[in-house]
């Protein structure tokens, strides 16, 4: 596939990426690696042992694991919705940042079901899921849906980077063979005629345009799991909204954590800009804010209608000795610092989005525990058994290693294929965006804003 002077220079930027790793990268690996070894021995206890080892009893069957489920599968659709959304739109910033926002969708497609089976206690019967799951089942809705998300993903991410992988097969790293081999096969003779292109890009639009649906549809089933139930706290006609929303929020954080990440890590100034975290941050500000509303809305109506067992749960929610400190973090510091920060151009800098970004991701992990546990431990039937184990939940060293270790496979894949494939599409960059240019703009736009303001001021001054 032949390429001009521009890409080529791209290219040999991006190579050390694949080719070599630094020491602080070994140390890292070296360190994940350890924390995915420590959260197998947990799962070991916990299949000899039982779920006796976790704080799950008879009253709080679910805990971490859920929470987890549902903070890693609301992530991944964020991806989906991000790079399918800036696609289809052609949103020209949208280069370096694109195969990120996909990367997070797949790993966290494949991380999320994972804590499902943890939450099973007969592992050897999963497969009855599948062979006598009953469709009238919203988890068989659950499966259905997540399977046909995981596979859509991955394929829009494939293609996303067929054009890559014929680029790398052309210009071989330097080493092992079999990853020559590997470039080779997955860029099915791809060699940019003008009709592989135009294919190419009727498929990738055609993916962008199914898996947007899809990723709504998958978070609105998961959240009619809990919807559907009878339980104080989860029967809500809103619950699938608020999780779509509560998802793309999350999801929009830990992508403007990868971009910091990767751009510190590879030098990626001159690619991912200020300009890109600035416009995620817009839309973390209006996510936020929608957030914020059905938060409102969902604990007002509960409120307000003041079922006995709805109030159960609130007074949890609310008391200083549960949960109050929890909620106050979930529903007002998640919420208003991110808004804050990024609303108010003197707080506005690339370290503080990341950081209120940050904020916002572990906030949202803490709502999804929230709408777990206190519901969970206000049954509708009163609770005979006053052991504390059995009132309160209070998760075991377990579930804290395995909740660890799934974080750290999180980083772990996402280390892995940033060592397979460039982080950031190569083709794409020299082909849709001059950077440079984009910030000499802003940079006139900022300078112009500075003159009106200083005529402002000074009614008299002529205009230069």
């Amino acid at each position: 596939m032949k390429i001009d002077s521009k890409t080529q220079r791209t290219l040999n930027k991006f190579i050390p990426q694949l080719d070599s790793m630094s020491r602080q990268g070994i140390v890292f690996l070296v360190i994940l690696i350890i924390v995915f070894l420590a959260g197998l021995y947990a799962l070991w206890v916990q299949l000899t042992e039982g779920h006796i080892v976790t704080g799950m009893r008879d009253t709080v069957v679910w805990g971490l694991y859920i929470a987890n489920f549902i903070f890693f599968i609301g992530i991944s659709y964020a991806g989906a919705l991000i790079s399918g959304i800036l696609h289809l739109l052609r949103v020209p910033w949208r280069s370096p940042i694109i195969r990120m926002a996909e990367i997070i969708t797949v790993v966290s497609t494949i991380i999320g079901p994972t804590y499902i089976l943890l939450c099973m206690g007969r592992l050897d019967r999963v497969q009855n899921l599948l062979l006598f799951g009953r469709i009238q089942s919203p988890i068989t809705w659950d499966v259905i849906a997540i399977t046909t998300y995981l596979s859509g993903s991955i394929i829009f991410l494939y293609l996303a980077t067929i054009r890559d992988f014929a680029l790398l097969r052309d210009n071989p790293v330097k080493v092992a063979r079999w990853r020559n081999w590997l470039y080779k096969v997955l860029s099915v003779g791809y060699n940019e005629t003008p009709k592989q292109k135009e294919l190419l890009g009727r498929a990738t639009d055609l993916l962008s345009i199914i898996i947007i649906p899809l990723a709504i549809l998958v978070h609105s089933v998961l959240a009619w799991i809990f919807g559907m139930t009878l339980r104080p706290g989860w029967h809500s006609t809103i619950f699938a909204p608020y999780f779509v929303v509560a998802a793309v929020y999350s999801g929009t954080g830990v992508l403007i954590l990868v971009m910091w990440v990767f751009r510190k890590v590879y030098k990626l100034e001159a690619y991912i800009t200020k300009i890109h975290f600035n416009y995620l941050g817009y839309i973390l500000i209006i996510l936020g804010a929608l957030y914020g509303y059905f938060t409102f809305s969902e604990y007002l109506t509960s409120w307000y209608g003041s079922v006995k067992w709805d109030m159960e749960v609130l007074h949890r929610l609310f008391d200083p000795a549960d949960y109050w400190w929890w909620f106050f973090f979930a529903a007002y510091i998640g919420v208003l610092l991110p808004i804050i920060v990024v609303g108010v151009p003197r707080f506005r800098n690339i370290n503080s989005i990341a950081f209120a970004s940050l904020i916002a991701v572990i906030a949202l992990w803490v709502k999804r525990y929230l709408i777990i546990i206190p519901t969970l431990e206000a049954p509708l039937l009163p609770n005979h058994d006053l052991r504390p184990e059995f009132v309160n939940y209070s998760a075991t060293w377990v579930e804290w290693v395995l909740t660890v270790a799934g974080i750290g496979m999180f980083f772990l894949l996402f280390f892995l294929i940033s060592k397979f494939i460039p982080i950031i599409p190569v083709m794409k960059i020299t082909e849709e965006k001059d950077y440079n240019s984009l910030r000499k703009k802003v940079q006139e736009r900022k300078l112009m804003r500075m003159m009106k303001q200083v005529r402002n001021d000074n009614p008299g001054t002529e205009k230069t």
